[in-house]
């Protein structure tokens, strides 16, 4: 009797042994679950919420191809024909005429067209004077381009030619320059521009040093045209 009664008791105790082993067993299992499913939600918020990033928020990368905005072209130049004087004479060698009345301060610029054999005279854009000149010969032609006046001289002598060269303007430093002179058809100079003595006058009491002149061969100046060389 006391036999089985023990047996007995052994059988519950490894019945109730065996319910314990399986409690833990369910326990570990459902832990497991309850620690991974928020690690799996997190991955699936992180997810979605990537989806929702506007891709404006995402920088573009650099492309050297993207092309350079230009830079505004620059304001016109204010030297430009504002005025041309109004000639009714006959435009012959030793002719000249000069009207600055009215005319606004502003910068000297000269021009002289050999083909033309003229030369005219901006302040500020407006034509103030303009004659017929005189020019190199074949022997020393006048050279083109532009000329800053280095020199003035209202009683000049040439040291070259031994010859008066009145209200001289000196442009470069082997003797070419600006002065009064007769200015009559067929005659030439040794590459110096002869205007009438009076237009000289004026013109050397308006000009300053570093004022330019312009030599061309053929280029004609019209209303609102630049006053520049070439």
């Amino acid at each position: 009797m006391t036999h089985q009664i023990a047996m007995r008791i052994s059988k519950t105790i490894l019945f109730l042994a065996g319910l314990v082993l399986v409690s833990l067993v369910l326990l570990g299992a459902t832990r497991a679950i309850a620690i991974e499913t928020p690690v799996m939600q997190s991955a699936d918020s992180l997810a979605a919420a990537a989806e929702e990033i506007p891709e404006a928020d995402t920088p573009a990368p650099l492309s050297v191809a993207q092309p350079v905005s230009k830079p505004q072209s620059k304001p016109t130049s204010p030297f430009v024909v504002k005025r041309v004087l109004q000639i009714d004479e006959p435009f012959v060698h030793g002719y000249y005429k000069w009207d600055d009345a009215g005319v606004p301060d502003g910068e000297i610029v000269i021009t002289v067209d050999l083909k033309a054999e003229s030369m005219s005279v901006f302040k500020g854009g407006y034509e103030i004077g303009a004659t017929v000149i005189k020019f190199g010969d074949a022997l020393k032609p006048t050279p083109t381009g532009v000329f800053p006046i280095t020199q003035k001289s209202k009683d000049h002598i040439s040291n070259i030619y031994d010859v008066p060269m009145p209200y001289m303007l000196r442009l470069t430093n082997d003797g070419i320059a600006i002065h009064a002179a007769e200015v009559k058809w067929g005659y030439g100079t040794r590459g110096c521009i002869g205007v009438p003595e009076e237009f000289a006058r004026r013109l050397f009491e308006q000009v300053k040093l570093g004022d330019r002149v312009i030599v061309t061969n053929g280029k004609m100046l019209d209303m609102g045209d630049p006053i520049v060389a070439g």
